[in-house]
């Protein structure tokens, strides 16, 4: 396995996660430290309509989830919903130089800071191919069902980009 290594990550990507795999277990197979900023962790647990993946967030008590909120500069907070900007803030202010956003204006503005980018699909990548045991097709397809919107690229690039499931 790789070096593991610390990582700030957004909402999007965690419950992409909870809908591939059902829960968040690859991250701590991944990393040594996942972080989660408040403004990251409200998100989850307001819930949504439906309240999808918050008893997965919560029960994954190897999570850092921060408990205070995240001072986010104006051009952050101008920028980018409070989630995005907290993540990429709090990676600025801990010198962690990989975020996990999947949205394309936050992994623009995080690419504008010289940090390195993942998102959920990377992560699923990135698992698949040191060894963590998943079906990527079955996952893109469970993401899908939970109404996570994937490009045929994105599932394109997956499958190629993975050792099996092509």
């Amino acid at each position: 396995m790789p070096e593991k290594k610390s990582i700030v990550i957004n909402t999007g990507p965690i419950l992409a996660l909870v809908a591939a795999l059902g829960d968040l277990k690859v991250l701590k197979t991944l990393y040594d430290e996942i972080i989660i900023p408040f403004e990251v962790c409200h998100e989850i647990r307001q819930g949504g309509k439906t309240g999808f993946a918050i008893q997965e967030f919560e029960q994954a008590s190897w999570l850092l989830k921060q408990t205070k909120k995240t001072k986010i500069p104006p051009f952050l907070a101008s920028s980018l919903d409070p989630g995005e900007a907290s993540v990429i803030e709090t990676a600025l202010q801990n010198k962690i130089s990989t975020v996990c956003i999947d949205e394309a204006v936050g992994r623009r503005i995080a690419r504008l800071h010289q940090l390195t980018l993942t998102g959920s699909i990377g992560i699923l990548i990135k698992a698949k191919n040191t060894g963590y045991q998943i079906n990527m097709m079955e996952s893109l397809e469970q993401m899908k069902a939970q109404g996570i919107w994937l490009s045929d690229r994105v599932v394109k690039f997956a499958l190629e980009q993975t050792t099996t499931d092509k």
